[in-house]
């Protein structure tokens, strides 16, 4: 377990060897429940007197009662600390999601292009199952292992009391169960696992094509193709979901199988050895116990081998390097601040350039919109002017110094917006706006709905600011989502606002008026627009066109629409489809 995992779970360590110990002392429990069942029957056919077995008969009944209480112990604490330590550990994640801009959490997925930055809601999404499926490691493969190994040598020192030929027959197959059967479940179960999550995925993008592109789907005509590409996709994870449920069985029924033939040996092994009724069956039933106390290990063994894949991105995430902070840093100057970007190249890990040798500056409290083709660079300026992307040669400046000269929580402080994966957490409407400022007053909060256009959108819910949306917005429609977020990102009133098309997902007339808004009356800070609609941007204090990575024009609006050029081109073809 990593530094960062550790502390995690280093707070609630009492709780932790609480439930290790309950979970331990109630399979010990089970075990001398058995052992003293099996003497005392045993022994009773000898009929003795009744004083001979008045002590195994306490201990039948107290290892009854400590068996049941020690397991609701066990739980209580072993769940207990895995949420708290759960909990602890999502602050951690996102912690250092916060500090880290190369997070390698995601393996790839979901990462920009250039840089690496682990920033959309996809690959959110998916770092919250990892560290939710992390808890395992402690319910289901930590605890049960600890207390099969106790379980299993305490069973081998009892029938060694029987019968110590017994007893090398009780280890091997504790050996075999404990260690053969898990090693066996691990690697076979790890590759049933994996080709059931590979399943699992292209069903679900399969899945999404057919439920959200249904209506294209049905005037193209594809409906039958899709849905077809849909049934085989949940075919194969059928198929591999069998599969992992036979190994699952086998795994089960082989520990049956050493379980009763562990047994078996050992009854022969103590008659072998001229133990008497008592002790023949005391070693066999005390066989039987310490086999079955071991077995869940190969369960344990099989989920480890599922949850590692998402362990491993939660290790690289928390032992990721944070951003370098200088020595001494600059405190960032209030109030609007001017930005630079001084020769800026980025090349993609392919080899394909996002942008060329740019040179832009933008004095304090500018209003500046950012137009091109798709393609042409504008999220990628975006994201080298904020810090978020390394630029592969040049610099950037904000306020007349480099970007490094600054502690890297204050630049994500000075420098924010709304970018194209923004992500919308499952939580009340107030939550997510109040992540941007979370000491906003209500007053605060509604002034920057209504530039976003969402106070009508609360209204018309029936829980007002209260109501719960799912992550990624799951309750929201697309122009929903968008006004929640640009909302979140007026409410944050950064010094330099950066939007990168706050506007794609309203229809053309709100649009061009809120883009109207955003340059009119942007707020306390510069301002960085990027946007397609261009009909409401004579109200920008300049425009900057891109193509190919490179800035091709720069002026006016009313400058650039009376000259040839690519924003005159692009006007003219806005008119045309208006």
């Amino acid at each position: 377990m990593s530094a960062g995992m550790w502390g995690a779970v280093r707070p609630y360590t009492g709780r932790l060897v609480l439930a290790a110990v309950a979970g331990t002392a109630a399979e010990v429990c089970g075990l001398g429940l058995v052992a003293a069942a099996a003497w005392l029957i045993a022994r009773a056919a000898q009929q003795p007197t009744m004083a001979a077995l008045s002590l195994a008969i306490v201990a039948v009944r107290g290892f009854a009662l400590g068996k049941g209480g020690l397991r609701y112990v066990e739980r209580l604490a072993g769940h207990d600390v895995a949420l708290r330590a759960l909990a602890e550990l999502r602050g951690r994640v996102f912690d250092a999601l916060a500090a880290s801009p190369t997070s390698p959490a995601s393996s790839g997925a979901g990462r920009e292009r250039a840089g690496g930055r682990l920033r959309d809601g996809e690959a959110l999404t998916r770092l919250v199952a990892d560290v939710e499926a992390v808890q395992d490691l402690l319910l289901r493969c930590l605890l049960p292992s600890v207390a099969a190994a106790v379980c299993a040598a305490t069973g081998v020192v009892v029938t060694a009391w029987a019968s110590p030929r017994a007893a090398l027959v009780v280890a091997a197959g504790v050996l075999v169960a404990g260690l053969v059967l898990p090693l066996v479940a691990a690697v076979c179960g790890g590759r049933a696992a994996a080709r059931a999550a590979t399943a699992r995925q292209v069903l679900a993008v399969r899945g999404l094509d057919v439920v959200e592109g249904a209506a294209d789907l049905a005037m193209f005509g594809a409906t039958g193709r899709f849905v077809a590409a849909a049934d085989v996709a949940a075919a194969d994870l059928e198929r591999a979901e069998r599969s992992m449920a036979r190994l699952t069985g086998a795994v089960a029924a082989a520990g049956v199988v050493v379980q009763g033939m562990t047994a078996l040996a050992a009854a022969w092994a103590a008659i072998g050895a001229g133990g008497d009724q008592v002790r023949v069956a005391v070693a066999a039933l005390t066989a039987l116990v310490a086999v079955e106390a071991v077995l869940p290990v190969a369960a344990a063994a099989q989920r480890l081998r599922e949850v590692w894949p998402s362990y491993r991105r939660v290790i690289d995430l928390l032992t990721a390097p944070p951003s370098p902070s200088p020595a001494r840093p600059r405190p960032v100057p209030p109030g609007p601040l001017a930005v630079e970007l001084l020769g800026v190249s980025v090349v993609h890990p392919d080899g394909t350039a996002a942008l060329r040798r740019v040179d832009l500056r933008i004095e304090r409290g500018r209003r500046v919109a950012i137009v091109g083709a798709s393609g042409a660079g504008k999220s990628t300026l975006l994201a080298a002017a904020a810090g978020h992307l390394a630029p592969t040669s040049g610099t950037v400046r904000l306020a007349d110094h480099s970007l490094d000269a600054y502690a890297p929580a204050d630049l994500r402080a000075a420098v924010r917006g709304l970018t194209q994966d923004a992500h919308v957490f499952a939580g009340t409407l107030r939550a997510n706006l109040l992540l941007a400022r979370p000491d906003a007053t209500d007053a605060q909060l509604v002034a920057a709905a209504r530039r976003a256009r969402l106070t009508e959108v609360v209204q018309a819910l029936p829980e007002g600011w209260d109501t719960v949306v799912g992550a990624g917005g799951v309750g929201l429609s697309g122009g929903q989502r968008q006004r929640l977020l640009l909302a979140r990102a007026l409410l944050s009133d950064p010094p330099v606002l950066l939007l990168d098309e706050p506007v794609e997902a309203l229809d053309v007339a709100c649009a061009d008026e809120m883009v109207t808004d955003l340059l009119s009356a942007p707020g306390g800070g510069t301002l960085l627009l990027v946007t397609h609609r261009l009909a409401a941007l004579r109200h920008a204090d300049e425009v900057v066109v891109m193509d190919g990575g490179q800035i091709v024009q720069r002026g006016h609006h009313d400058e650039l629409c009376a000259r040839p050029g690519p924003y005159r081109d692009l006007w003219e073809a806005e008119l045309l489809t208006a």
